[in-house]
């Protein structure tokens, strides 16, 4: 069971440790060495912006939608105090922008938040909606130490948010106080406001059992040539909170340190970019402040690994038309979306759907593969008799031949993703594979939920 997604990279940035100055050979050189020290105040927003640059809120790009119109004070809403932050979340059809979000940044060199283990702020929705993102780290610059929490739930009744750190010692000199993104996915459509109030850091004390993990906690293979190369992904580290509740944060790269048992096969750098030099195995694993995360990743190289990706985060995809058929009598609905930062393919109301590549110019050649990859979750209970039947047709001047393979209901796990590698002798009558152009996914209704992802052809 493996799971893959494609974190967009950081840079690196090199603290500066300041030079050392000498006054007198008799002197103890600890009396004059002086280290960079930076503001370690932990408010952001109280009633007023805490040392933030003029700008207070800057907006994300409005040229991918983001709306800047939306942002401000209110000074008769508040948690604590005589004012808050209010955000109004547009509706998709507003002329300004369908979401809105933006980054607070501090004005000076950067803040030691080493002495703290959170953000924290009070929240409180018009209605109840979700945030969508909130975080600190992004500054529009290096962003190296991002931290994101997802689908964070509003109440009409103000509550306290918790996002831990996941290694305070990383953030010797942040920039980036506070990052959100919102849209109106959770309403509906429906424009709506939410406030918030008493933004900080904390030295909270209370936060616990850190768990990291890396590719979702799940083991993959990637199995490859010299030169291949991919980005570690779904990158996560969840706490327990005094409350009882568990959060998942979603940390970047620059986190984790990262491991090949093998470099002299494939090294892995700081940001989790994984770079193949040699043939022969090794296995990629990963730390965060000195806890093993869960997951990992065997790499596989040798002269005559060949792939052909139809939908993956771990090699370049061919094209494909379209990744929902509709065809005639089909119920299903669904194609791809983004699942915690990841895309992945998803069906509902599922009897039968395809991914087409069946154009001309997309049909794929795969009569030197020999093998079928791919996950599939089942997002519904599994019951005895449920099957999901694959499809593979194949298009030869004018003429379509095909040939199926069912996978059973004691191969399915419900809401976990398997891996499937399926021998193409298996779809038996498909003797040609020279111009692949449909893939099916039947079910017969028998399931109606499931979810897809990393499918490619494989040399094994």
């Amino acid at each position: 069971m493996k799971k893959y997604i494609d974190f967009k990279l950081r840079s690196v940035v090199v603290l500066g440790l300041g030079i050392l100055l000498f006054s007198g050979c008799e002197r103890d050189l600890s009396d004059d060495v002086r280290f960079a020290t930076f503001n370690t105040n932990p408010d952001i927003f109280t009633d007023d912006p805490v040392g933030l640059t003029d700008e207070f809120f800057e907006s994300f790009d409005p040229a991918t939608g983001a709306n800047p119109e939306g942002f401000g004070t209110d000074n008769d809403v508040a948690f604590e105090g005589s004012s808050s932050i209010r955000i109004d979340v547009p509706a998709p059809d507003d002329p300004d922008g369908s979401f809105i979000g933006g980054i607070f940044r501090d004005r000076g060199e950067g803040r030691d938040l080493t002495g703290f283990d959170a953000l924290t702020f009070y929240a409180r929705g018009s209605t109840t909606a979700t945030i969508g993102e909130v975080g600190f780290g992004n500054d529009f610059g290096e962003n190296k130490f991002v931290v994101l929490a997802q689908n964070i739930r509003l109440s009409t009744d103000w509550r306290k948010v918790i996002i831990p750190i996941p290694d305070p010692s990383k953030l010797v000199q942040e920039r980036g106080m506070f990052s959100f993104s919102a849209g109106s996915q959770s309403t509906n459509g429906f424009g709506f406001t939410f406030w918030i109030d008493e933004l900080r850091f904390e030295k909270l004390g209370t936060i616990a059992q850190a768990q990291p993990s890396i590719l979702g906690g799940n083991e993959g293979r990637f199995p490859t040539t010299v030169g291949g190369s991919l980005t570690i992904g779904q990158l996560q580290q969840t706490f327990n909170l005094e409350s009882g509740i568990n959060q998942t944060v979603i940390p970047a790269p620059s986190y984790f340190n990262f491991k090949s048992s093998d470099p002299n096969v494939a090294f892995v750098s700081e940001l989790g970019e994984v770079t193949v030099v040699n043939t022969g195995t090794t296995e990629i694993s990963a730390s965060l402040a000195g806890v093993r995360a869960e997951g990992g990743i065997l790499v596989e190289s040798s002269a005559t690994a060949q792939i052909i990706s139809i939908f993956s985060d771990l090699f370049a995809d061919v094209p494909v038309d379209n990744f929902n058929g509709f065809f005639e009598n089909q119920t299903t609905l669904g194609g791809v979306v983004n699942e915690n930062g990841n895309d992945i393919i998803q069906y509902t109301d599922l009897n039968f759907v395809s991914i087409n590549f069946f154009s001309e110019e997309n049909r794929i050649d795969a009569s030197e593969m020999t093998t079928l990859n791919l996950q599939i979750r089942v997002d519904e209970a599994v019951d005895p008799g449920d099957f999901i039947r694959l499809e593979l047709n194949n298009f030869l001047n004018g003429v379509e031949s095909g040939s199926s393979f069912t996978i059973a209901s004691s191969e399915l796990i419900a809401n976990e993703f398997v891996d499937f590698s399926i021998p193409l002798s298996s779809f038996e009558g498909l003797t040609d594979r020279s111009g692949l152009g449909l893939l099916f996914f039947v079910s017969d209704g028998t399931i109606s939920s499931i979810s897809v992802d990393n499918i490619f052809f494989s040399v094994e």
